[in-house]
């Protein structure tokens, strides 16, 4: 549970906050627990702060300092935190879902296991972040800096990932089913066993991807690059190669069944390789 002291001192007002944080550099707030529903707390220095299953759904916390925060199991649905600081922070289990975090830093941030369906994460920074198994279903992505990434059973399906950055990021064994991936950089990113189908990444970047044992069934891969990528065993069934750059992809025991090649048929695309 919060401490009651810590939850008075935040709940008078920015002013008493700054001021009592700054005397006592040292302490670092247990705010466990605590009710801060639809509160405002624009621009709040929450900086390592202990906000263990918070209550924190529609709270304003635009430009907030949350970086090295805890905030696992905490509930930040449709939260607003536009701009904010959460760098580091642990939001394991956490419920985000709905959630505005359009320019924040998630750089290093825990979200293992975190519900961020629907989430607005346009424009954010979220390299090195830790997202095994979370729900990213519907999200927007856009523009979003997800470079050396975790992602492995991530579940991005519908989601907006067009012109973010993946490279180098572990998306293996994520969904990515019916994804917007226009433009979006995949160099030497993980997709083992990741599920494209009907994915659309017309124009996207993967070279040397790791694509093996991919379901791409149905994926649009026109005009994208995909040199040195590997395929081997992929599921490439009525998918879309039509302009894309096989030059150095490994192919071995690829289904292209139905599939659109790069040029005017198959046997004259493997002559030409």
């Amino acid at each position: 549970m919060a401490n009651r002291e810590h939850l008075a001192l935040l709940k008078a007002g920015a002013v008493t906050w700054i001021e009592w944080r700054k005397k006592n550099p040292q302490i670092e707030p247990d705010l466990s627990a605590a009710n801060l529903q639809g509160d405002n707390l624009r621009g709040a220095n929450l900086q390592r702060v202990n906000l263990r299953k918070a209550d924190l759904s529609n709270a304003l916390l635009v430009r907030a300092n949350l970086s090295g925060a805890d905030l696992s199991s905490a509930n930040l649905y449709k939260a607003f935190l536009v701009e904010a600081n959460l760098s580091d922070a642990n939001f394991s289990v956490a419920d985000l879902s709905g959630a505005i975090l359009t320019q924040a830093d998630l750089s290093h941030a825990n979200l293992i296991g975190s519900d961020l369906s629907e989430a607005n994460l346009g424009g954010a920074a979220i390299a090195d972040a830790n997202l095994i198994g979370t729900d990213l279903t519907g999200a927007n992505l856009r523009d979003a800096d997800l470079g050396a990434a975790k992602l492995i059973r991530a579940n991005l399906s519908f989601a907006n990932l067009i012109e973010a950055n993946l490279i180098a990021a572990d998306l293996s064994e994520a969904s990515l089913y019916e994804a917007e991936m226009l433009g979006t950089y995949l160099y030497k990113t993980d997709l083992y066993k990741a599920n494209l189908t009907k994915a659309h990444l017309s124009g996207a970047y993967l070279l040397q991807a790791n694509l093996s044992e991919a379901d791409l069934s149905e994926a649009d891969l026109s005009w994208t690059n995909l040199r040195g990528a590997n395929f081997t065993g992929a599921n490439l069934r009525g998918t879309n190669l039509r302009g894309a750059d096989l030059r150095g992809a490994n192919l071995s025991g690829v289904n292209l069944q139905e599939a659109i090649m790069p040029y005017s048929s198959r046997d004259n695309y493997f002559r030409r390789k």
